[in-house]
């Protein structure tokens, strides 16, 4: 979890990367459709960024000639997908959020967690965020804001390295570590200055420390100073589905740190419940299952 600066701080997937086949995919890079991976190149570009861009810098990021981000552009922001500013900049249009929307909605865990929060009726002191799997990223699909604000903006579909943020640690604390292997690149990068990386090795390890007692921790990974706690949602198979967390200013930590940690271990706890899952501690004793 993380300010707007750090997230936005994620680098854009490159065109590259955009044309590689994917899990959800599959097949080869040449059956893909040119135009159809050009234009959500563009729009994973500025949803990146956080920022209007300019066609030229459009096209010197993605390496595509101007001619043909200018066609794709006027496309998408006809279609609704992209606006256009009047310096003609472009930014990610509301048909985007729609497109969002209409993935959250239908997703039984974010349904289960507004649900949890509208039958409280008072916020938590904390906000508390709900986050799933994305390759070797975590994306925000929930938030509960707070009545303390902490001064970090969480907004659903926010990305960050799943090695770093504790809610992605929490999920892959509960998945193979062959698969864990798979996800992540053998040496994991940091984001904090002047921490090194990390080899997968070692994350493992922590990894199963993780499991052994059931939440995750993010001591100062994604932003210096911030301490913050995760535990995973497990379907009725026990497999991490999603990843509850929250974060705290470290000086807090010694006087509140033990109260969100059980927070955010019940949430976890009452969402697997809800979905028909095992909680957190069956879980953390009988762990992953392959």
């Amino acid at each position: 979890m993380t300010s707007p600066a750090v997230a936005t701080g994620h680098e854009a997937p490159s065109l590259r990367t955009v044309l590689t086949p994917t899990e959800a995919g599959g097949g080869s890079a040449s059956a893909l459709v040119p135009a159809v991976t050009r234009a959500f190149a563009v729009l994973e570009l500025l949803a990146a960024e956080g920022e209007p861009a300019s066609l030229s810098r459009i096209a010197s990021s993605l390496a595509l000639p101007k001619s043909s981000v200018h066609a794709l552009c006027r496309t998408l922001a006809h279609l609704g997908y992209l606006r256009r500013f009047d310096d003609g900049s472009y930014f990610l249009g509301a048909r985007v959020l729609e497109l969002a929307h209409a993935f959250t909605s239908r997703t039984q865990v974010v349904d289960e967690f507004q649900r949890i929060w509208a039958e409280r009726g008072d916020p938590p002191e904390e906000t508390i965020i709900l986050s799933v799997l994305d390759g070797p990223d975590i994306v925000y699909v929930g938030a509960r804001p707070g009545s303390h604000p902490l001064g970090l903006a969480f907004h659903v579909g926010m990305r960050l390295p799943a090695h770093l943020a504790a809610t992605g640690k929490a999920m892959l604390a509960f998945h193979d570590p062959a698969e864990v292997r798979a996800r992540l690149p053998a040496s994991l990068a940091p984001m904090v200055q002047g921490r090194g990386p990390v080899p997968i090795d070692e994350f493992l390890s922590e990894m199963a420390d993780t499991r052994r007692r059931g939440y995750s921790i993010d001591d100062e990974g994604v932003r210096e100073g911030i301490y913050c706690y995760g535990a995973p949602v497990l379907d009725a198979a026990g497999q991490p589905v999603a990843g509850v967390g929250v974060c705290i200013p470290k000086p807090l930590l010694p006087s509140s740190g033990e109260r969100l940690r059980g927070v955010v271990i019940h949430v976890a706890t009452r969402l697997s419940e809800r979905i028909g899952g095992p909680g957190v501690a069956a879980a953390a004793i009988s762990g992953p299952k392959s």
